[in-house]
C-alpha cells in the first residue's frame, strides 16, 4: 500500500545525516548569525532602530534550537518512521512552543523593514485578521490529523514538506497575534487575546479526543513498523501521541493566558495609579486656589 511506502527499509541503521540533518543545522546557524549581526552591529541601517535586549536575543535563539531539536534530530527520524507519539511530540514543539519564542525575540523594527509596500502591508492587515487566523490554523491542524490524510501524506515526501510549510505559517499566524512583535497590527486587547487562546484550545481539542480515544489504530502508515521497534503497542503509543499533544497544548496555552492576563492586570493599575494621580492633582490645584 501507499501508506506503507514512507516506512520502506525503516529496519535498516539511519545514516548520519538521516538522524541529524546537518543542512537544516547550517541553515539556522546561518538565520542566528544573521539575526545577531542585525540586531547589533549593523543596526543603525534599520530606521527606527533600537537596542534589544540580551533576554530578546535569548528568545530567538532558543526558537532555532527548539527548530533543529523538531526537525534536525532523531526525534524528526524516529517520530516520521517508528513512534507516534515522538511525531506527536515533534509537531508540539514545532506548532506550540516554539513559534512564541521567535515572536517575543523578533524586534518590531526588524520585522517592520521588510513591510514597506502598501502590497505588503495589505496582505499582513488581511492576514492578521483574528478570525481567519484561528480557523486557518486549526483547520490544518485537524486536517493533518485526519487518517487518510495523513497517511497520504506520509508516502509522498515532497507534498509533506508542503503541508508542512503551510502548517507552519498557519502556526506563526496564529501565535502572531498574541506576540505581537508590531503594535500597528496589533489587533486584540489583551482580554480579547485571552478569547482567542480560550477558543483555539475548544477548536483543538476534537483532534487530540479523537486520537486519545480512539479504540483502534487509526493509522496505517506506522501498520509496516515491527513491534519490536515499539516502546508500547501500537494503539497505547497512538493514544499516548494524543496525550502528550493535549497537555502541551493545555501547558503553552496556559502560560499564553497567564502572560496576558499579567499585562491586563498591569495596564489596568497603571491607568488606576494614573487617574488617582491626576484626581490628587487637581485637588491640589482646588485647594490652593
Amino acid at each position: 500500500m501507499n501508506s506503507h511506502v514512507s516506512h520502506t527499509g525503516h529496519e535498516a541503521v539511519p545514516t548520519f545525516t538521516q538522524l541529524w540533518s546537518p543542512g537544516l543545522l547550517l541553515l539556522l546557524v546561518v538565520v542566528g548569525v544573521l539575526y545577531t549581526f542585525a540586531v547589533g552591529r549593523w543596526r543603525d541601517r534599520f530606521p527606527e532602530s533600537e537596542p534589544v535586549l540580551l533576554k530578546k536575543k535569548l528568545y530567538f535563539w532558543t526558537g532555532l534550537a527548539l527548530w533543529y531539536i523538531a526537525e534536525g534530530t532523531p526525534v524528526a527520524f524516529y517520530g516520521m518512521h517508528y513512534l507516534f507519539s515522538v511525531h506527536m511530540f515533534q509537531q508540539s514543539i514545532l506548532y506550540l512552543i516554539m513559534p512564541p519564542f521567535f515572536l517575543v525575540g523578533l524586534p518590531g523594527w526588524l520585522l517592520r523593514a521588510g513591510l514597506k509596500s502598501e502590497g505588503s502591508k495589505r496582505v499582513m492587515r488581511a492576514l492578521t485578521h483574528p478570525l481567519f487566523a484561528l480557523f486557518f490554523f486549526n483547520f490544518i491542524f485537524s486536517m493533518y490529523h485526519i487518517p487518510m490524510v495523513m497517511d497520504w501524506l506520509m508516502a509522498r515526501e515532497l507534498m509533506l514538506w508542503l503541508y508542512k510549510a503551510v502548517f507552519l505559517f498557519a502556526a506563526f499566524q496564529m501565535w502572531f497575534l498574541i506576540f505581537c512583535p508590531l503594535p500597528e497590527y496589533n489587533r486584540l486587547s489583551d482580554l480579547k487575546k485571552i478569547g482567542y487562546i480560550f477558543v483555539n484550545g475548544i477548536l483543538l481539542t476534537p483532534a487530540c479526543a479523537l486520537i486519545i480515544f480512539a479504540s483502534h489504530p487509526m493509522y496505517e502508515m506506522y501498520a509496516s513498523v515491527s513491534e519490536q521497534y515499539l516502546l508500547l503497542p501500537m494503539l497505547d503509543d497512538q493514544q499516548l501521541g494524543g496525550v502528550i499533544m493535549k497537555i502541551v497544548q493545555e501547558i503553552v496555552y496556559g502560560v499564553a493566558l497567564a502572560f496576558c492576563f499579567y499585562r491586563w492586570y498591569n495596564r489596568e493599575r497603571q491607568k488606576e495609579e494614573e487617574e488617582d494621580l491626576a484626581f490628587l492633582q487637581a485637588a491640589g490645584n482646588v485647594n490652593g486656589a
